[in-house]
C-alpha cells in the first residue's frame, strides 16, 4: 500500500501553482533571477518520518530563517538573561529592515527583525565574522543532517545591496548593542542568510523544534527545551513581520519566512512544515507558501488554538494467528494470519499518519533498510479497530478512509471494528462500498466474520 499523505501534498501544491501575483526578492540580484515555477512543501514528524513533494531537492538561501535558529544559539552561547538585556521579545508591526530601537531600553524590538537578528549573530560564539559563521554552519548542518555551505554568489550579491543593514550595525553599535566592528558583524549575518538549504532540510529542522530541540532523526539533544520555548514564543509573536497578526488567525503555527522563498512551521509536538516558492507579498513572505500552509493548517486542523478535541492517539499493531472454532473446524483462514492496528485516544493528523505509515510498512514491500517491513503482506485480512477512540478530526477520517480504499484497491479483506460509527464509512462521500470490506462492532464479530463462528486468535504483541 502505498500512504496518502504525499498524494494529498501534491493535491495541495498544484492547487497553490495557479495562485499568481507577487516577485522575487528585487534588491538581491541573485534572488531576483529565481526560477519562480519552482516550488515544495515537506512535512517531517516528531518521529523523523518525512514526506516531500514538488521540487524538494531545489536548494536556496535561509535568509532569515537562519535568525530563529541563530537565535537559539545565541542563547545557548551567552544565556538568556543576556540576549534579553540585548533583544526584545515585542512584536514590532514594521517591516523587517526597519531602522528602528525600542524606545526606553535602545533595544531591537525582537530577534525576528534584522536589527534584533545581526544583534544575536553577534552574540554567538566567536571573534570575526569567519568565526560566527562557522559556528552557525556546525550548528544549522547538525540541524539539517547534513554538511550545508554558503552560496557565495548570493553573498556577495546581498554584499552589494547591504546599505540598510549596514546602517543598522552602526546604529547598534552607537546605542551600545554590539560592541566590535559593525561592518564585521553585518557581513558574518549575511553570510548566515546566504546558507543553503532544501525544503527537506527546512522541515527537519522545524520538527527539531516541535520535537523540544531532540533531532528527530539521530535523537540527539541540539537545542535545550526552555530555549525551544523562547524560540517558538518570538516566532509566534514576531516570525512572519508585520504579517504576524494574519498570521497567527488564519494558520496558527510558529513560523519564520524568508526572502529567497521559503518558510518554515513549527508545531509543538506535532509537525514541522517547511514549503518553498520564489514569488513574495509586499511583506516579503512567499505567496504561494503562505497559501499552502493555511490549507494544510485548515485542512489537518493544526492550528494551535483548535481546541475541539483535547489529547493525543496511539496506534498498537497485533498480529493474530487463527484457530478454528469446532463449529468451522475446516474453515479457509483457519492457522493463518491477520494483522490488527488498533487506535486509542483522539485521533488527529499525527495518529492517523502513524496509522497509514504502520500499514505501509507492515503490508508493502520488505525494504532491506528496515528490518522486518514488508513480514505480514500475505495476511488473509486486516482489522483496524476503533473501538478506544472518543474522536476523530476532519483529516484524520479523511486519511483512515483513503487507506481503507487503498487497502481495498489491493484485494485485501478489511475490517473495522467501530462500535459508535466514529469513521462514519456510509457517507455519501467515502466511496468506500465494496465486498471486501465489512464493518463490525467487536472484535469477536470481527473474529467470527475472518475465521468463522467460534474462533479463536493467538496474538503476537508488536507496539507502534
Amino acid at each position: 500500500m502505498r500512504s496518502p499523505i504525499p498524494d494529498y501534498l501534491q493535491a495541495v501544491l498544484d492547487k497553490a501553482r495557479s495562485i499568481k501575483g507577487g516577485a522575487p526578492a528585487t534588491y538581491i540580484e541573485t534572488l531576483a533571477k529565481a526560477d519562480t515555477s519552482k516550488m515544495a512543501v515537506a512535512l517531517a514528524m516528531v518521529d523523523g518520518n518525512l514526506y516531500s513533494v514538488g521540487d524538494d531537492q531545489v536548494e536556496f538561501s535561509m535568509q532569515s530563517i537562519s535568525k530563529a535558529f541563530v537565535y537559539a544559539m545565541a542563547i545557548e552561547d551567552v544565556g538568556l538573561p543576556k540576549v534579553l538585556e540585548k533583544i526584545g521579545v515585542e512584536p514590532s508591526g514594521d517591516a523587517f529592515n526597519q531602522l528602528s530601537l525600542e524606545r526606553g531600553t535602545n533595544r531591537p524590538v525582537n530577534p525576528m527583525i534584522n536589527a534584533g537578528a545581526i544583534t544575536a549573530h553577534s552574540l554567538v560564539e566567536g571573534t570575526t565574522a569567519q568565526e560566527r559563521t562557522e559556528r552557525i554552519l556546525r550548528g544549522l548542518s547538525q540541524l539539517a543532517g547534513r554538511p550545508l555551505h554558503v552560496d557565495e554568489e548570493v553573498y556577495e550579491a546581498e554584499l552589494k545591496s547591504a546599505d540598510r543593514n549596514m546602517a543598522i550595525g552602526y546604529m547598534l553599535k552607537a546605542a551600545g548593542v554590539i560592541s566590535g566592528d559593525p561592518q564585521d558583524i553585518v557581513r558574518g549575518y549575511i553570510r548566515q542568510c546566504a546558507i543553503n538549504v532544501n525544503v527537506r532540510d527546512l522541515a527537519i529542522m522545524a520538527a527539531t523544534l516541535s520535537n523540544a530541540g531532540v533531532h528527530p532523526i539521530t535523537g540527539e539533544h541540539i537545542i535545550p527545551q526552555a530555549s525551544v520555548r523562547q524560540v517558538l514564543s518570538v516566532m509566534t509573536t514576531c516570525g512572519m513581520y508585520d504579517a504576524a497578526g494574519d498570521w497567527v488567525s488564519n494558520v496558527g503555527i510558529p513560523a519564520k519566512s524568508g526572502v529567497a522563498g521559503g518558510i518554515i512551521g513549527a508545531l509543538p509536538g506535532q509537525v514541522g512544515i517547511a514549503t518553498f516558492s520564489p514569488n513574495l507579498d509586499e511583506r516579503g513572505n512567499s505567496v504561494r507558501g503562505v497559501a499552502i500552509c493555511e490549507k494544510l493548517s485548515r485542512d489537518m486542523g493544526l492550528h494551535m488554538m483548535d481546541v475541539s478535541q483535547i489529547a493525543g492517539a496511539t496506534v498498537r499493531t497485533s498480529v493474530a494467528t487463527i484457530v478454528a472454532g469446532v463449529k468451522e473446524p475446516d474453515h479457509p483462514n483457519r492457522q493463518r494470519e491477520i494483522i490488527i492496528f488498533s487506535l486509542r485516544g483522539a485521533v488527529r493528523f499525527p495518529g492517523s499518519e502513524r496509522l497509514s505509515r504502520a500499514l505501509v510498512r507492515e503490508l508493502g514491500q520488505p525494504n532491506p533498510e528496515d528490518i522486518g517491513s514488508g513480514k505480514y503482506a500475505n495476511t488473509c485480512a486486516v482489522i483496524i479497530s476503533l473501538r478506544d477512540v472518543y474522536s476523530l478530526n476532519t483529516v484524520a477520517r479523511r486519511i483512515l478512509h483513503e487507506s481503507i480504499k487503498r487497502l481495498m484497491q489491493e484485494e485485501r479483506s478489511v475490517v473495522v471494528v467501530d462500535p459508535t460509527d466514529i469513521l462514519q464509512m456510509d457517507g455519501p462521500n467515502t466511496a468506500l462500498q465494496d465486498d471486501r470490506l465489512r464493518v463490525v462492532s467487536s472484535e469477536t464479530e470481527a473474529r467470527n466474520y475472518i475465521g468463522g463462528v467460534g474462533c479463536s486468535a493467538v496474538l503476537v504483541q508488536d507496539d507502534w
